[in-house]
């Protein structure tokens, strides 16, 4: 006998780029599935929301950080921000994905039941439906059957930043690029930003057309790569074909051409970290230190590779409104900061762009049969399932791509199981390793400070096809796309989950 009937037979949580993508496949291919999109904040757009300091930009191209279904058609190939919330925005209302969003509702819990055989959701809601706003915020449960991750893993909550010393006794200004204040004046202000990741690469730029001057305080150098603003190869064929043709063909040609350079630079590496070298040389100052300030010690692509859109870091730094420093901090000053070399750096405001805090599944208490679920004990099944673990997914983007090539592939494959669970008239899918041994490896293969700091969180990635993660759109679209994708052996389809008899192989 069947339970009973959950309210839902899909809850997606969150509305940043992959919750629109998931809004958009679930409503084109899964037409009978019931869906709510639960989204904390108050508009959709994820990190293009959240996101508010000068200059914040894509830091890939826009042809594939856009959707396929609905093609970036501006000519910028880097874009900034508020054109990415725009288009974010503008494609939700165009596909009709914002009626299925429920804005100020925040997903808490989430527990399995074996015995009822779907998921019961605590989400919060800060906003009183009545529209009183002096209410407190209250908790409601909703049931579905099916539940997908859409919330990035970045933590929204607040950033990482380093323990400084003596950090309190500077009277000046400190600011997280995750909690930029809209009234901060930096009009001819000496800024110190801490940090040489994408964060800090955008910010520069950006500041210095105000500031007195703007200092990028890195311990250790990052590779950043010139592309241009606009792409000349894609507006050219943008312009002399039909959009549902030059849609596809530039954001393949774009993807291709990033996978290319990726592979290369792993084949070889010296050569590609030369080529980036002569590249930041030719738009520097000829006496500037290119060895100390924009050589790394690690090779190309073993930490993710800074976009700067033509140029414009250099140019700061030709025209002296910007400067590097490569040295270690001490402590803080009442004025400045302290560094090894003994040198101190005066500074009116200090930017940490210090990272990022990575968490997994949102920070949402996930249990299973009212036992909480230790992911870092799980291996991933193509990157969106956990292995022995009913009717969850999640969507998540590459470390070395866009973020949405890799969101839609999980997207469509979602949507694709979902409709196999509905025509078999099953009510639970879940991966398992039961017919082989499966070496579990670190699922993300980066050596970034962020990505470190939380592996021991995150599950892990196999040895093997399909429990292993390949940074490669080329690969993952072909074993994706095709037609026996979703007959997967690894793939089960039942009637109940008994997690006793899905253990990992050991």
């Amino acid at each position: 006998m069947k339970p009973t009937s959950p309210q839902l037979d899909v809850i997606v949580v969150g509305a940043g780029l992959s919750g629109i993508a998931a809004g958009y496949y679930l409503k084109t291919k899964t037409p009978w599935a019931n869906f709510k999109i639960y989204e904390s904040r108050s508009s959709l757009g994820g990190t293009w929301d959240l996101f508010q300091y000068p200059g914040i930009r894509s830091d890939s191209d826009m042809y594939t950080l856009g959707f396929s279904f609905n093609p970036w058609k501006s000519k910028q190939s880097i874009a900034d921000g508020p054109n990415i919330l725009n288009y974010l925005k503008s494609t939700a209302s165009k596909y009709k994905i914002d009626d299925y969003i429920s804005f100020n509702h925040k997903v808490i819990e989430a527990n399995w039941s074996s015995q009822d055989n779907y998921w019961t959701v605590l989400v919060q809601n800060d906003v009183d439906p009545t529209g009183d706003s002096s209410s407190s915020a209250r908790t409601f449960e909703i049931t579905c059957k099916f539940l997908f991750f859409c919330s990035g893993y970045y933590n929204y909550d607040h950033g990482y930043l380093t323990e400084f010393k003596n950090i309190e006794n500077f009277k000046n200004t400190i600011i997280h690029p995750q909690f930029w204040p809209e009234d901060l004046n930096y009009d001819d202000k000496d800024i110190v930003i801490i940090g040489s990741g994408a964060t800090a690469v955008t910010l520069i730029p950006s500041l210095a057309k105000k500031a007195n001057k703007v200092t990028m305080l890195q311990r250790s150098p990052t590779y950043i790569v010139t592309l241009p603003k606009e792409d000349p190869i894609a507006n050219f064929i943008d312009r002399i074909l039909p959009d549902k043709i030059s849609g596809p063909i530039v954001r393949w040609l774009k993807a291709l051409t990033s996978q290319a350079s990726y592979r290369l630079s792993k084949i070889f590496p010296k050569q590609m970290a030369s080529i980036i070298k002569w590249q930041v040389k030719a738009q520097l100052p000829k006496n500037f230190d290119v060895d100390k300030h924009f050589t790394p010690k690690y090779n190309p692509w073993d930490q993710r590779l800074c976009v700067v859109p033509d140029g414009d870091l250099f140019k700061a730094i030709r025209h002296k409104k910007a400067d590097v420093v490569t040295d270690q901090i001490e402590y803080f000053t009442e004025d400045g900061i302290m560094l090894s070399s003994g040198n101190e750096l005066k500074a009116d405001i200090v930017i940490t762009a210090t990272g990022l805090d990575l968490v997994f599944l949102g920070n949402v208490k996930v249990t299973v049969d009212a036992e909480p679920l230790i992911f870092r004990d799980h291996i991933t099944y193509r990157g969106m399932m956990l292995d022995s673990v009913p009717n969850l997914a999640w969507s998540i983007g590459y470390t070395n791509a866009s973020w949405t090539l890799k969101a839609e592939l999980i997207c469509d494959f979602t949507a694709r199981m979902l409709n196999k669970m509905h025509n078999l008239n099953k009510w639970v899918v879940y991966p398992s390793t039961r017919n082989g041994n499966v070496f579990q490896e670190p699922l993300m293969g980066l050596s970034s400070g962020y990505i470190l700091r939380s592996l021991a969180t995150f599950p892990q990635q196999g040895s093997n096809y399909p429990w292993k993660v390949y940074q490669s759109y080329l690969k993952d679209f072909i074993l994706t796309k095709l037609p026996n994708a979703i007959n997967d052996d690894s793939l089960v389809f039942s009637d109940t989950f008994d997690a006793e008899n899905t253990k990992i192989s050991s």
